[in-house]
């Protein structure tokens, strides 16, 4: 017998139907023996109809009670599919995450998880009972409802994997697991059997939407072995076919490093460059420009700073798209702190990157991935490299033959 946490996302939850099959799955599992704890989304579309009703009363909804809103989606998804399960004879109790003392931190819409209680949760188990919790949500030291920010039901899914030290964590989504890159893009996308953390969390860093950052943060910390997989398939299908499905994100140590360079090109479309020209170049510069922006909640991610020219450099960066005009209000707002000329921006541009463990033992792949874009004349505006990816920012409308381009570079179509 095995404590498995299974992970519903809002596709899979989107109508009574595709909640009875989840219930239907759920219940497969534990006939075999298994304990089961599941985390589900809101159904689909549920959250942005929420958020929707707060900014029609407030332009700016007020992050407290955004989150109460925001939370109640996910507490109709567990009740749901309680009874769903409770109406095909099986015991099953739901939970919001305060009930099972899921403690965050106070940073309402982007709370983050600072421990688990997992008694009540694990004396239900022993109890013979399927328990489902509510993903996406906590509570807060002065007892307020907190939401972990878009895609959080992952995180939880994966947290209270890691506080009941599950076996398993296994991930439904709308798609039968993690591709080489996005198969929409590129048709001869491949479904990868096995990828490491390491590589999974560039990947959902870099523009892969199957897991949130977060998540595979916490299946790598935690060494919380964790599987995605489809929730569109046959829910009485054999449970060990099931069972080997869809995409393990493993250890490093359980994967042979000589099997491929890259593993997955990842893309961003989402983002925008900005450069402050003539700043003068003195200890504390990049301080000086990035921390208004950081007070501002607003996040960066590739930074150049230039050489020098009579003591005047160029400070670039980029910011998501969403950002982009607050960042340069920001910046305008610091015009005679810093000291710069002008600010110059584009937010026509995207981010392609290429991801793979395999870079630690191979030479030759940032030339083979310049190479490749050059031959299709695509001009590179700024890289970024770590041990196991290389990123470009490109204008967008090259950004798909970028994709395809470097994805058949790498022979990520063969198996």
């Amino acid at each position: 017998m095995a404590l498995i946490v299974h992970k519903y996302g809002g596709t899979s939850m989107g109508s009574t139907d595709r909640i009875k099959n989840v219930a239907a799955r759920v219940a497969k599992w534990h006939d075999a023996g298994h304990q089961i704890v599941v985390v589900p989304s809101a159904m689909s579309g549920e959250t942005n109809r929420l958020i929707g009703l707060a900014k029609a009363i407030m332009d700016q909804p007020d992050p407290r009670e955004l989150d109460m809103i925001a939370s109640t989606g996910e507490q109709v998804s567990v009740g749901l599919l309680a009874m769903a399960l409770l109406a095909i004879g099986k015991d099953a109790v739901s939970y919001t995450g305060w009930q099972v003392g899921i403690r965050t931190d106070s940073s309402f819409t982007k709370a983050r998880i600072q421990s688990i209680d997992d008694s009540r949760v694990r004396s239900d188990l022993e109890a013979g009972k399927i328990v489902i919790i509510t993903g996406f949500q906590g509570v807060d030291e002065q007892g307020n409802i907190s939401t972990l920010g878009r895609g959080g039901s992952d995180t939880s899914a994966v947290a209270i994997a890691a506080a009941l030290k599950a076996d398993e964590c296994l991930i439904y989504t709308d798609v039968d697991g993690v591709y080489t890159t996005d198969p929409r893009v590129v048709d001869e996308a491949r479904r990868l059997e096995k990828i490491t953390f390491e590589e999974m969390l560039e990947l959902a860093s870099l523009g892969s939407k199957v897991l949130q950052t977060r998540s595979v943060e916490f299946a790598g910390n935690y060494q919380v072995p964790t599987r995605v997989l489809s929730s569109l398939t046959d829910p009485l299908m054999p449970l060990a076919e099931e069972a080997n499905s869809g995409t393990l994100i493993s250890f490093e140590e359980e994967t042979n490093m000589e099997q491929a360079v890259i593993s997955g090109i990842a893309f961003h479309r989402d983002e925008a460059k900005i450069t402050v020209l003539g700043v003068p170049d003195k200890p504390g510069v990049a301080f000086h420009i990035l921390g208004p922006v950081s007070d501002a909640n607003i996040e960066v991610d590739m930074i150049i700073q230039n050489q020098s020219v009579d003591g005047k450099t160029d400070f670039t960066f980029t910011v998501s798209r969403g950002d982009y005009q607050r960042a340069l209000a920001v910046l305008e707002s610091q015009k005679d702190v810093l000291g710069y000329t002008r600010v110059v921006g584009d937010a026509k541009v995207s981010k392609v990157s290429a991801v793979g463990v395999g870079m630690r033992s191979h030479v030759g792949v940032a030339s083979q991935m310049f190479r490749t874009l050059a031959d299709e004349n695509i001009n590179i505006m700024m890289i970024s490299t770590s041990e196991i990816k290389i990123s470009v920012l490109i204008d967008e409308k090259y950004m798909e033959l970028a994709v395809r381009a470097l994805h058949k570079a790498f022979d990520l179509e063969k198996a």
